[in-house]
């Protein structure tokens, strides 16, 4: 007996009490679920995580169905994202096994909620979840887990605790549901006939949030050692004015294109050619030689803007 792997329930309890339709020597049956011995693939198997995220594939044109796919991939969370209208069933199941949302191990009761954690008491003991908070992924997008429990409910193993990125109520949620205007003109502009609101782009509706991570590195070069200050010659003092003391940017700050995100000096030899003779027959005779600083600062580039959220100084260590 080989039972249709559509036809059977999710539930695992409740499958010895049900009826599935199965193949037996050529013929179609209808069977309880103890008389099964074997059952055939699920059809979602035969297509990647991203073709069996699209409804309706079966109808889809296959280059179509490819563009969808791709497009999932691509996809970034977005600051307020939306579970989809019309979906296959596996956006709980895709969420949950990338460990996107944040899952309780054990059952117990919600003792605090903060944005960084999640106390539970269960069992005579007391569980400190930790959530990711603004952290960067591989791809430059911005990695964050919001609380979906409060104080004092009671949570069962395998609970939702914390949504992550593109995730809602521990779902897969890419994007929004928009309403959007189509106006086929003779058939002409059927595939991009789209007509939007300005609101989408004022109302933050689409807004996602990017990391991105900027180093420098000091090295000792023939002429002297690089130092890192925020005494930078020739610089207008706006484009310091996010520098401490130090000469790293401070922590919080809000910064845009050509902002100097850590001062850096180089030394370099100066030209022969920039003293007076005197000077140069004067070095000479006592061998001193003259080096001058050059501006090598860590700027952000252009089209960047946003708000520093860590800073982070590591020291190369010495080997003896």
């Amino acid at each position: 007996m080989v039972a249709a792997r559509n036809s059977l329930a999710l539930n695992r309890g409740i499958q010895e009490e049900q009826v599935v339709p199965t193949r037996y020597r050529q013929e179609f049956l209808t069977v309880e679920w103890e008389q099964v011995h074997l059952r055939s693939i699920f059809p979602f198997q035969y297509f990647s995580i991203g073709a069996s995220l699209i409804p309706f594939i079966e109808h889809n044109d296959a280059n179509r169905a490819l563009m969808s796919s791709n497009m999932q991939r691509q996809a970034v969370s977005l600051s307020r994202s939306e579970k989809c209208i019309v979906g296959t069933g596996l956006e709980r199941q895709v969420a949950l096994d990338c460990r996107v949302p944040a899952i309780a191990e054990h059952e117990g009761k919600v003792i605090y909620t903060y944005t960084d954690k999640i106390v539970l008491s269960g069992n005579g003991d007391t569980l400190n979840i930790a959530l990711v908070i603004y952290q960067r992924s591989n791809k430059n997008t911005c990695m964050h887990q919001k609380p979906q429990v409060w104080r004092g409910k009671c949570i069962k193993k395998g609970q939702i605790l914390a949504d992550g990125a593109a995730t809602v109520g521990g779902e897969l949620a890419l994007g929004k549901n928009v309403l959007v205007a189509y106006m086929p003109w003779e058939g002409y502009n059927s595939e991009d006939a789209v007509l939007i609101s300005e609101r989408l782009v004022y109302g933050d509706i689409y807004t996602s949030f990017h990391i991105r991570k900027y180093e420098i590195q000091t090295h000792v070069t023939s002429n002297g050692p690089e130092r890192i200050t925020n005494e930078i010659p020739h610089l207008e003092a706006h484009l310091l004015r996010n520098l401490d003391k130090n000469g790293i940017v401070r922590l919080g700050s809000w910064v845009k294109t050509g902002d100097i995100l850590v001062g850096k000096l180089t030394p370099q030899m100066a030209k022969e050619s920039l003293y007076a003779l005197e000077d140069r027959l004067l070095r000479a005779i006592l061998g001193i030689q003259v080096s001058t600083l050059k501006e090598t600062c860590l700027k952000l580039p252009i089209g960047g803007r946003g708000r520093v959220i860590d800073v982070r100084w590591i020291q190369k260590k010495r080997r003896f």
